[in-house]
């Protein structure tokens, strides 16, 4: 493949891209979904073909990339038109948090653990769970989150929360995830699992094997969110 060739396929594999990349929208690069996963990857692996591989007809890769274009054209229409092929191609919303508490089981669905969550919240400038009403990881691998109404009354049933009567803290820490104490946080806060064992209790928690995940709050109150009751307990 002589450098004239190669230029040739660099520019007509740059121009049509830029093409059908107009074409196909702003969709795209709004958000990635499963379906948007498959066709960027598809998209530019045709593309890179169309440069680097001689034995592929220069209008054989055009035609390649204009028919993956227009697949992904009639797919969004489909997408447009019909809830159900919507569900199946891009799949649904996943309520993480509901009213405050975790739910498990979706959480493990959307294959995440509970720092994944709490990453995800830090980076929508949430540093507590326990300031989240809703937390909804949606179809294009972004989190939507309602946080609590602070005027609104706050109820342990509702919260799980017992005050701790320590100092307050720099920042939330993590004391219990998944049914084990985080000690190495305890220590760095300067307490003890007697300590927290202590405060369970005036929660009426009566196992730590009961709590899914617990954190002291920069005010010095204690979060916990008890596992669901369909969850085997550790």
């Amino acid at each position: 493949m002589d450098l004239i060739e190669i230029t040739i396929r660099i520019v007509s594999a740059f121009l049509v891209l830029l093409i059908l990349t107009r074409i196909m929208g702003r969709k795209e690069l709004r958000q990635l979904t499963f379906f948007n996963f498959v066709s960027g990857i598809a998209v530019g692996s045709i593309a890179a073909s169309l440069v680097v591989n001689q034995n592929l007809d220069i209008w054989a890769g055009i035609y390649a990339l204009t028919g993956w274009t227009i697949l992904t054209i009639i797919m969004g229409l489909i997408d447009i038109k019909s809830k159900n092929a919507r569900e199946v191609i891009q799949g649904q919303p996943m309520i993480l948090i509901k009213q405050g508490k975790i739910m498990e089981d979706e959480l493990r669905k959307a294959r995440l653990d509970i720092n994944a969550l709490n990453a995800m919240l830090r980076k929508k400038n949430v540093f507590s769970l326990a300031d989240v009403d809703y937390a909804i990881f949606e179809s294009d691998g972004t989190l939507s989150v309602m946080k609590k109404d602070s005027k609104q009354t706050i109820t342990k049933s509702d919260m799980n929360i017992q005050q701790v009567k320590t100092e307050p803290f720099p920042m939330s820490t993590e004391v219990i995830s998944d049914g084990k104490v985080n000690t190495s946080n305890l220590s760095k806060l300067n307490l003890d699992e007697n300590w927290l064992e202590k405060q369970l209790k005036q929660a009426e928690v009566n196992s730590i094997s009961e709590i899914f995940f617990a954190e002291i709050q920069k005010d010095g109150t204690l979060y916990i969110d008890t596992r669901d009751d369909n969850i085997p307990k550790q």
